[in-house]
């Protein structure tokens, strides 16, 4: 398992703020959601789950954009 598969990062203003990575899909979704609860009220904030794969990285959600690709 890949301990560093699955990335999120917190940005505010446009300069980053905070990151972490995960191996499994589903503690980095929980990840994601939490941090919305506790981050997504500061200004500007943008939250992003993206995905490691062979070709780079792919984003699998992000917020305030809600886009989630299959």
């Amino acid at each position: 398992m890949d301990d560093e598969r699955f990335r999120l990062t917190l940005n505010a203003g446009g300069k980053p703020v905070m990151h972490g990575w995960w191996g499994k899909q589903p503690t980095a979704e929980h990840q994601y959601l939490s941090w919305i609860g506790s981050w997504g009220s500061i200004d500007d904030a943008r939250i992003v789950l993206t995905e490691r794969t062979d070709d780079g990285e792919r984003v699998i959600a992000s917020w305030p954009d809600e886009q989630v690709s299959q």
